[in-house]
């Protein structure tokens, strides 16, 4: 398949569609196990709910889509796309007043909402705009207005004669805006990146380079379960479409575990955090077992560190790690479903120790980078050589170079149109066709590494930058510490906010202790990143309260806020 060549991402679904057997399944509900959409049911779907859609929009209209992840979602999109409408995810998370800003940011003619908890935080403001043509909902709610809301399943049950529509003759180009998608805001309002076809297909086209050597060709298999609302999986649902993988929806994130094992995939995606929690479990794990197996793990992560690192094994090393591949590996990897090839992080920057681990004990793990205003991937490590410390060489098709500051700078078809209705912020970051990240990096034999970010940096009084982000990571490493932010700018020396994990026992977890192994993490750091200070908080920083981004990111800003105070007192 010729990307390059290709105009839409419907067209794109149309000749994977093509060349399928229709009657094969292509996605899957692992919540609703009798939700199964074979590729002929995807192409119908989609044609009859963009009958209905164009029934209400004009070229260029926005649709709003407030969804859990489910085969419905796909559905959705790539009829908003067929009808020339743009798509416009949502985060579940958001609360009423989130949805009343985007809803008024950008003016959707067209809401989809999942089901009725979602429905019941718009519920009070699709009366005051008059704008919102109709509801449509993917579950049943009873005793809704009929004339605005419409059940999904009510338009795929239409058995009306569908026309067959010329996919390949839409009036819909590679540079026509797909999706506003809007960012997590860690600093404030979210902003709408404006993606075209193009920049996605770009992505595409990158991702299926990559996962060439990963992803069989007839059996193809993606668990998806990062919300398609964000950028890097609204994303890999066209590189799913790309490679005509079977995608798997999964229950929840406290089932994921569960869900690999349902589905045995080759390939998933996922954020920091995710493989930060499984690095700690899995460490956990390994410290309480003794004797014989305990030598056999340590043995399989040295030696598993030293291929990674490409440093030449010993005629021992490879009969011992032939032992460790069978004994250890193989079985860890039998937890996951016994077919993953690779885990792809990003949306933050993976911890290099974590990296390390888990590559080290069979779970290959591929760290990239991007924005949500590059579509999302910059660049991503190749299977056949992962450097830990890394985010890969860049994906074709997009310029990147690094300026005398060290900020990325990043041209392309990738790069975003622009941001909805905001032409301030706009020009702040493309300048002379190039996309200012405020990243610091960078490259390494063509490889690109991430040492900062402009906007998330520490400033001593003494003029000293320093990454705080760098130092969590190192807290969060402390078994019994959950989340950690680090504050200091312009003070004296620098203090660190922890909160432990919820099964820690605090009655026999004394501030000595807790100092003693922040003690431990300072040895490793320079003086000026030394955590001098802490204090401790009972409350979980979660998406509800919120204190995370939907990526699970600190909204850094808003902690500082509420504990202001706390910190001070540290001075």
């Amino acid at each position: 398949m010729q990307i390059k060549k290709i105009n839409s991402l419907v067209e794109l679904f149309f000749i994977q569609y093509k060349n399928q057997n229709k009657k094969n399944f292509f996605l899957h509900s692992l919540k609703e196990k009798n939700q199964k959409y074979t590729w002929e049911d995807s192409y119908l779907s989609i044609i009859k709910l963009s009958k209905e859609i164009l029934k209400y929009v004009q070229k260029g209209d926005r649709c709003l889509i407030i969804s859990e992840n489910r085969p419905e979602w796909m559905i959705t999109d790539l009829a908003i796309m067929l009808s020339s409408c743009i798509s416009v995810p949502a985060y579940t998370t958001y609360t009423e007043r989130d949805y009343e800003y985007i809803i008024n940011d950008c003016s959707p003619s067209i809401i989809f909402v999942s089901d009725s908890i979602q429905y019941s935080k718009i519920k009070n403001i699709i009366p005051n705009k008059n704008f919102i043509k109709k509801v449509i909902i993917f579950d049943k709610i009873n005793n809704l207005d009929n004339d605005l809301n419409l059940n999904i399943s009510e338009i795929f049950k239409n058995n009306e004669t569908i026309d067959d529509i010329d996919f390949l003759k839409l009036n819909i180009s590679r540079k026509d805006p797909a999706c506003i998608i809007y960012t997590s805001g860690t600093q404030g309002n979210p902003k709408g990146v404006i993606l075209s076809h193009g920049g996605i297909l770009n992505n595409c086209e990158g991702s299926c380079e990559l996962l060439k050597p990963i992803v069989s060709n007839k059996d193809a298999r993606f668990l998806t379960w990062l919300p398609l609302s964000h950028s890097y999986e609204h994303t890999v649902q066209f590189v799913q479409i790309a490679v005509a993988a079977k995608v798997f929806y999964a229950e929840s994130i406290e089932k994921l575990i569960k869900n690999m094992n349902d589905c045995s995939p080759e390939i998933m995606t996922a954020v920091p955090r995710f493989y930060q929690n499984l690095y700690q479990k899995i460490s956990s794990n390994f410290s309480k077992v003794k004797g014989f197996k305990k030598k056999l793990i340590e043995n399989t992560i040295t030696i598993g560190k030293k291929k990674l690192l490409k440093n030449k094994l010993s005629f021992f090393e490879k009969m011992l790690d032939f032992i460790c591949e069978i004994l250890v590996r193989k079985k860890i990897k039998k937890q996951f479903g016994g077919k993953l090839r690779a885990f792809v992080s990003g949306g933050g920057a993976l911890d290099k120790e974590v990296g390390l681990f888990l590559n080290s004990i069979g779970l290959p793990t591929l760290q990239g980078y991007g924005l949500t205003e590059t579509s999302p991937v910059v660049s991503c490590n190749p299977i056949h050589d992962i450097r830990v410390e890394t985010v890969g060489p860049p994906f074709k098709g997009n310029l990147v170079k690094i300026a005398e500051d060290g900020e990325i700078l990043i041209k392309g078809e990738n790069v975003m149109l622009g941001y909805w209705n905001n032409k301030e912020e706009t020009n702040k970051v493309l300048k002379d066709g190039w996309l200012y990240t405020g990243d610091i990096g960078e490259f390494n034999n063509n490889y690109l590494k991430i040492t900062d970010r402009k906007k998330d940096i520490i400033i001593t009084p003494g003029g000293d930058n320093i990454s705080p982000v760098k130092i969590e990571n190192d807290l969060i490493k402390i078994n019994f510490i959950e989340q950690a932010l680090v504050y200091g700018d312009n003070k004296p020396y620098l203090v660190a906010l922890i909160v432990l994990g919820v099964d820690v026992n605090q009655k026999n977890l004394t501030n000595e202790k807790i100092y003693e192994e922040i003690e431990k993490i300072n040895k490793n750091l320079s003086k000026i990143e030394k955590i001098k200070k802490f204090f401790i908080i009972n409350e979980q920083f979660t998406i509800e309260n919120g204190m995370l981004t939907p990526t699970l990111k600190l909204k850094r800003y808003k902690i500082i806020s509420k504990y202001k105070k706390e910190f001070e007192k540290l001075y």
